[in-house]
């Protein structure tokens, strides 16, 4: 990583290096499973579940696919019984998708898969990395979760 003399130059790179190694995470997580199942389906549970209801397009932008995705996607879901569809008491011809708990359940069986499989590349970690690990996860999830609260401020707003 590159030193600054600007300790906000320092923060956005350590920023930049933890979203790039964040990716990097993400990508043997998903060779990890021998899944067909498209990791769409589990960052747009995510997203409900962070987030909770929200209308169709502000799902796909935060789930970061196009409408017309999108639509597929909660079909899908629906199909399977993962989300719900509930009316939007501000507009009567609009729906909400909301997690379903049979979806939030299969989200979360998969994260233990997910979590088991990955494990073993992570076992020689020491206990002083251990407890690194789990201060900087008490971090970032503070962080993330004052920025899904503004998010749901803003789409209530």
């Amino acid at each position: 990583m590159l030193r600054s003399t600007d300790p906000s130059d320092e923060l956005a790179a350590l920023i930049g290096e933890l979203v790039s190694v964040n990716h990097r995470l993400t990508r043997l997580a998903a060779t990890a499973l021998e899944q067909t199942e498209s990791p769409a389906i589990w960052r747009t549970l995510s997203v409900l579940r962070d987030l909770g209801p929200m209308r169709l397009g502000a799902l796909a932008k935060a789930s970061r696919v196009a409408q017309p995705t999108m639509t597929k996607l909660v079909n899908t879901l629906d199909e399977r019984g993962w989300i719900r569809r509930i009316a939007d008491a501000g507009d009567a011809r609009a729906w909400l998708i909301s997690a379903d708990p049979h979806g939030l359940a299969a989200l979360e069986a998969w994260r233990i898969e997910l979590s088991r499989e990955l494990a073993p590349r992570f076992a020689d970690l020491d206990s002083d990395e251990l407890v690194t690990l789990e201060h900087a996860l008490g971090i970032l999830r503070s962080r993330l979760d004052r920025a899904d609260a503004d998010v749901r401020a803003g789409a209530v707003a």
